[in-house]
């Protein structure tokens, strides 16, 4: 007898090409955040659903409201499917935003590149496979066409990376959704009942000009912000030691210090000054070193030639 899971599992493998080719287009439009400009994608994954008969409705966040948090620009979309009166409404929750790329890779981090059965791109495990799991699993529930009670609302956001106080957080206080149950990206198949959340800072740590020659003068401000990261390091030793009061959750820490430096921007403006003055210096020394040489070799030419000995023994 075939159930109705496996005519779920069935239109699932049918359509497996298509969801694939759907979260291709997701990762070919970066969401690097920083520095979070998210909207377009949002803007592309909504004609992407449309195309698909689902209707995104589109809640863009006040500019203000974005930069204030050190970001550019944020759209979240919220897909609403009611099956019939009664029974719950069940939100499927993903993010569209991601940390950049980095270094190292060897394929395309937005080219959505398929290779021996696997798709390489930036956010194409975390989490915008999961616009594709959560579109295409509504999608095969509605090809079911039976009764059902209740409701499924996909809840794609762009404010993870930055806390989700601007992506759930935002829908939740402003009255535009209020699911009854969440099932939100995850790396696991637990229940849990809450979850680590984060707390972003930027430090600036100014330091003071000063010439080599009198370094006493100056201040480096890098050797002062290693203070600072080594200090903040040594604070995960104190918070490994603490255990959350959340019944049922099990992460030993209630806090972690996950440090993202970026240094590289600041070295090298230095690196070419330094560069530039250790070449200026080396120039100047072997023009000086030429000019000694040069100096020396006409003091030879107008030197006397001095006499030669005669080494022959008298007769």
């Amino acid at each position: 007898m075939i159930t109705a899971h496996d005519r779920l599992d069935a239109w699932i493998d049918a359509h497996f090409d298509e969801e694939v080719r759907f979260l291709q287009a997701l990762v070919r439009v970066p969401t690097d955040t920083p520095p979070g400009n998210n909207a377009p994608h949002a803007e592309r994954a909504a004609e992407l659903l449309a195309a698909m008969g689902l209707e995104a409705e589109r809640h863009p966040v006040p500019a203000e409201e974005v930069r204030a948090a050190g970001l550019e620009s944020i759209t979240n979309l919220i897909v609403r499917r009611r099956f019939g009166a009664g029974g719950p409404t069940i939100a499927l929750n993903a993010h569209g935003d991601v940390v950049p790329p980095g270094d190292g890779w060897t394929r395309d981090p937005y080219g959505g590149e398929v290779v021996d059965g696997k798709l390489y791109g930036r956010a194409a495990a975390v989490s915008k496979s999961d616009f594709a799991t959560y579109t295409f699993a509504l999608r095969a529930l509605e090809a079911l066409a039976v009764p059902l009670r209740g409701a499924v609302e996909l809840h794609f956001t762009y404010d993870e990376e930055f806390g989700g106080e601007l992506g759930p957080g935002w829908l939740l206080k402003h009255g535009l959704t209020k699911p009854d149950l969440l099932i939100a990206a995850g790396f696991s198949y637990q229940v849990v009942t809450a979850h680590n959340g984060c707390l972003q800072m930027e430090v600036t740590v100014h330091g003071k000009m000063g010439h080599a020659a009198v370094w006493h003068t100056a201040v480096d401000a890098l050797q002062a912000a290693t203070r600072i990261l080594n200090a903040l390091y040594a604070e995960n030793q104190v918070l490994a030691q603490h255990r959350s009061g959340v019944e049922g959750y099990m992460h030993v820490a209630d806090g972690h210090v996950d440090l993202d430096v970026k240094l590289g921007f600041l070295l090298r403006p230095f690196r070419r000054t330094f560069e530039e003055h250790i070449e200026r210096n080396l120039i100047a020394e072997l023009g000086h070193q030429a000019h000694e040489r040069k100096a020396a070799t006409k003091t030879a030419a107008k030197a006397p030639a001095a006499k030669k000995k005669s080494t022959r023994s008298r007769a």
